[in-house]
């Protein structure tokens, strides 16, 4: 057994202890805002497996395992937490691997770089300890050097500036030579021990003297930078040597074995310099060797062994070549310079870490994500794209089996298949049964009570609707009938609005309401028509859903459209299947081939769907967060690659699914075509026309009944939606009629004030008067004779005033502040003549009622009356809500009269109108507040307030002891005086609505034991 030659492996980085929980947590807390403590568990794994890693063996595969599956985790976390001096805080001290400096840095990067040394040192370790003289042994350390070496690889192209020597680019690149050199040299040996041509041997030895002399260069500098130890100097100058002394050695044997003994012989002899060179050199090898040099005490004497044997060998071979060239061959030996390079070999490389630990290796090694429940959001953003991209596949897919669906479907129906293919075969009779929706729209019917119930309420509820249009229409005419009479009898004095201006809102609602109903009639006529036409089919449908006699009507129906004749078959008539052609298939064959085909079909539907659903639910299962989190660095800006990359899992779906569509075209044109050459058969087109034209019979009964059934639908709806507007609108018209009833009360109320105010006003000019010009003479006079007014008229007590102010209390009448008791102030919705007017519906100024006496007389010795004065007009519009308590009609000066009490100046007293009519006028309020209407708010107008008030003052500012003159001669009006309303007076219009018709008692028909006469003006209540 052969010497092992012994090799170099690279010493381990030591490192101190950190501790990673409380960094980590507190950048969950702040950066991910999730509660920290629910990553204990996670970040206390991430600590022990640093610990279990600074304990991991230096010459085991689980000490290997252990550095990677920290390493592995690292990567993943740095696609999570930034380890920076500016995110997570954490120092990382790691020792030269040859020096034992330490080194101190917050970076991730330091700390994977050095747990990478690491690892490439464990496998150069692993492989030195491997015992090669068998196969597996000799295998693994031929491959763990070469992954050592790209262990090595990987960090000089991914780690830049190595802040220790160890991790320097140079050092770094002279351990990848000294490993692949060790590589080439195990692969030599196995080469060796198969006994492999010596043309081989000379070209692997010669590659690995090639790689032994780059290394050298490398250890010499790293040598003397005392970093590396010197007897790795020593080492790699005696393998360089000895590997050059092979490749000359095994050359030298290939040339003598190709004639070329000459050559031969000058290679044996560079080859033995070579191995002495060699030997001297291991000769001088120290007997003690460093610990850190990772080479043991033997190792000199190893290597004096080795080279000296292979000197022995060179040298005998020398003699040996010699001789023969000298006896034998005689052929020249050329000068070392004449020989000719030794081709090279290269039988090792670096194995980069994606080759290294491959598929479920590095699952199994690395184990799961630590933090895989926290997923950075660039990684969630890119996961919601490619789920997307997903639904589009799924949508399309799904699309593409819908259409193939449809397209079956259509293509079948077409072909009234298979229902055409059970008639010709017999085993479907032809279906004269009782339909399942005829039956139940029967039964629907049934227990219906008929719609003429119905019609007949239409109808009263329209008639309702239009009385009251009507009651209300005449109301209004009759009030403006009223209106005019009076305003045609008293001309300019009759003040009161012209009614067209004020109803012409509720004569519009009138009209559209009228419309509306007009319409309504229209539908109510087209519900009754339609009601009349399918009456007795009404009544057939619910006397048959009654009576469980569906069937029988149903029957009853086919034979009227026909579909009774011909429908079966003589006994005697024979099945199409018994016949046989005279040429050509038989239809039972035909029959066959079209069931067989559409079996394929249905067969390749189910296939689709499933196919379908399995992609479904591959993509539903699909999750590539862990593929997108891996390459989150490696790959950057290159989602789209990695999804469609990602997508082509699901391309076996696709193109089963296409390839199904393609198939049932195929066979939708074969069944088609053998389809048309069974029906060219004339016994089978008979007897295909014969179930045609008793389909369309049947499917005639059944729309027939369709039809009245949808007709019954339809007239139950229209006569709810009928009876819905028939309520609405009577509420909406009985608000309207409401309405006008309110506007003709104050009208009636406002009228007979003005028509009180006028008799008044004739009765005062009859007894005298003052002419405009002394009127504001004599209130010219009053006002600088008054120096307080307020004062003036709290003092004037005198007793017809306190008389009077009972009077007018008791009938209900507002009064100012200061004493003189007068009419309540007359609220309407109507504009009148100025303040400054003589008279406001009765009320007259202070000077109105002085004797004729004091008012100038003209030259013929007649009393003068003032001039008339101009009214204002104002438009306006109705608005119930604005129509507050009216002055009442005048009866304070009647019953003076009647009483044969004078008349104070200026003073006329209104009783209130009868209690329920002052109710009416001022409680309601009510307005049109159907929907269907339109809300009247027109501004609200009132007379002004000023008459009564000058009349007041006009009456207290009178000069000191002047007396009122005693009351015009002539005995006082009768009892029954009515301004000639209840004597028929032809001056006053009569019969409904007139201002004369019958009188209403007052409710106050006493005051202080006296009898009230009958107010006159309370008949106008009875105008409707």
């Amino acid at each position: 057994m052969t010497t092992l030659s012994p090799m170099l492996s690279s010493p381990l980085k030591q490192t101190n202890e950190i501790d990673w929980v409380a960094p980590l947590k507190a950048y969950i807390r702040d950066t991910y805002g999730d509660e920290p403590e629910r990553y204990s568990e996670e970040c206390g794994m991430l600590n022990r497996l640093r610990q279990d890693m600074r304990g991991a063996g230096k010459d085991s595969a689980s000490g290997r395992d252990l550095l990677y599956r920290y390493y592995g985790q690292l990567e993943l976390l740095d696609l999570r937490f930034p380890v920076d001096e500016n995110h997570i805080k954490i120092s990382f001290t790691w020792f030269d691997a040859f020096t034992h400096k330490p080194t101190s840095q917050y970076s991730l990067a330091y700390e994977k770089a050095s747990i990478i040394f690491n690892i490439s040192a464990v496998l150069s370790c692993h492989a030195n300890h491997q015992n090669r003289h068998e196969d597996s042994g000799l295998k693994t350390a031929y491959h763990s050097f070469q992954a050592s070496a790209g262990m090595f690889t990987y960090i000089n192209e991914n780690f830049l500036h190595a802040p220790s020597a160890d991790l320097s680019r140079e050092t770094v690149q002279t351990l990848i030579r000294v490993m692949l050199a060790q590589a080439q040299e195990v692969f030599l040996e196995k080469q060796v021990a198969d006994q492999k041509k010596v043309g081989l041997l000379a070209k692997l030895a010669s590659q690995g003297a090639y790689l032994y002399a780059q290394a050298l260069e490398g250890v010499q500098d790293n040598v003397t930078k005392a970093i590396f130890e010197r007897v790795w100097l020593l080492v790699a100058q005696i393998k360089s040597s000895h590997m050059s002394a092979l490749a000359q050695f095994y050359q030298a044997l290939a040339d003598n074995d190709a004639n070329a003994h000459g050559v031969a012989i000058c290679r044996l002899q560079v080859a033995e310099a070579l191995a002495r060179e060699a030997n001297r050199v291991s000769n001088s090898f120290p007997a003690s060797v460093p610990a850190n040099s990772n080479l043991t005490s033997e190792t000199g004497v190893i290597l004096g062994d080795i080279t000296r044997k292979l000197l022995a060998t060179i040298q005998e071979k020398a003699v040996e070549f010699s001789k023969d060239n000298d006896f034998i061959y005689h052929q020249p030996v050329p000068g070392e310079a004449a020989l000719a390079a030794i081709p090279k070999l290269p039988a090792a490389k670096a194995i980069p870490v994606s080759e290294l630990y491959q598929g479920q290796d590095i699952q199994r090694i690395i184990g799961p994500d630590i933090f895989q429940r926290i997923v950075p959001m660039a990684v969630t953003e890119s996961a919601s794209m490619y789920d997307e991209e997903k639904a589009k596949l799924v949508r399309a897919e799904t699309e593409r089996v819908e259409i193939g669906n449809d397209e079956m479907a259509a293509s079948l129906d077409y072909l009234k298949l298979p229902g055409s293919l059970d008639i010709l075969k017999g085993a479907k009779d032809w279906d004269t049964s009782v339909d399942s929706e005829f039956r139940t729209w029967c039964a629907e019917l049934a227990g219906h009570q008929g719609f003429s119930t119905a019609f007949e309420q239409l109808n009263t509820d329209k008639q309702d609707v239009n009385e009251l249009l009507e009651k209300s229409l005449q109301s209004l005419d009759m009030e403006e009938s009223v209106c005019e009479k009076m305003r045609s009898k008293y001309g300019d004095e009759w003040t009161q609005q012209p009614s067209s201006r004020l109803t012409a809102t509720l004569r519009s609602d009138i009209r559209n309401y009228r419309q509306a109903i007009e319409e309504a009639s229209t539908s109510d006529a087209q519900l009754y028509s339609a009601f009349r036409q399918h009456e007795s089919d009404f009544d057939e449908m619910r006397s048959a859903g009654e009576t469980d006699e569906a069937d029988i009507l149903y029957q009853r129906a086919l034979v009227k459209a026909g579909a009774a004749k011909g429908k079966g078959k003589s006994p005697t008539e024979e099945n199409l299947l018994d016949d046989d052609f005279d040429s050509g298939p038989s239809v039972a064959d035909q029959i066959s081939t079209i069931e067989e085909l559409m079996k394929k079909l249905r067969l390749i539907k189910k296939e689709r769907e499933q196919v379908l659903k399995d992609l479904k639910e591959k993509v539903h299962n699909d999750d590539i967060s862990n593929v997108l989190i891996l390459n989150k660095k490696s790959i950057s800006n290159q989602d789209n690659q990695i999804f469609k990359t990602e997508l082509e899992k699901f391309r076996p779906h696709q193109n089963r699914i296409l390839q199904a569509n393609h198939k049932q075209t195929s066979l939708l044109k074969e069944l088609t075509r053998a389809y048309d050459i069974l029906l060219q058969d004339k016994r089978v087109r008979a007897e295909h026309s014969k179930f045609e034209a008793f389909s369309r019979q049947r499917n005639t009964a059944l729309q027939k009944y369709r039809r009245v059934y949808q007709a019954f639908n339809d007239l139950v709806t229209g006569l709810m939606r009928a009876q819905g507007f028939y309520s609405e609108m009577k509420e909406t018209v009985e608000s309207l009629h409401k309405n006008v009833e309110t506007f003709v009360n104050n009208r009636r109320s406002e009228g007979g004030q003005l028509l009180g105010s006028i008799e008044a006003a004739k009765q005062n000019n009859q007894n005298g008067g003052l002419v405009d010009w002394e009127r504001e003479r004599l209130k010219e006079l009053m006002g600088r004779m008054s120096v307080n007014p307020s004062s003036a008229g709290s003092g004037s007590t005198n007793s017809p005033s306190k008389s009077q102010g009972h009077n007018s209390a008791s009938s209900g009448s507002s009064r100012p502040a200061f004493g003189t008791p007068v009419s309540p102030p007359i609220i309407s919705q109507y504009a009148t003549a100025s303040a400054d007017s003589p008279a406001h519906y009765g009320q007259s100024s202070a000077a109105s009622s002085l004797p004729t006496g004091y008012l100038p007389r003209n030259p013929a010795g007649t009393v003068q009356s003032p001039p008339p004065q101009p009214r204002l007009h104002q438009d306006f519009t109705y608005n119930p809500t604005s129509w507050g308590p009216v002055s009442p009609p005048v009866q304070g000066g009647m019953q003076q009269q009647q009483q044969g009490i004078p008349q104070q100046s200026g003073q006329h007293y209104f009783n209130a109108p009868p209690h329920h009519q002052h109710t009416q006028s001022t409680g309601n309020q009510s307005q049109y507040s159907n929907p269907s209407t339109q809300s009247y708010q027109p501004q609200q107008q009132q007379y002004q307030s000023g008459a009564p008030q000058h009349q007041s003052t006009g009456s207290q500012q009178l000069p000191p002891g002047w007396q009122p003159p005693p009351p015009p001669p002539g005995p006082p009006p009768s009892q029954d005086y009515n301004f000639g309303l209840a004597g028929g007076d032809p001056r006053y219009p009569s019969g409904p609505g007139g201002y004369a018709a019958a009188p209403r008692q007052p409710p106050q028909q006493q005051q202080h034991g006296q009898t009230r006469p009958q107010d006159p003006w309370d008949r106008l209540s009875g105008w409707k």
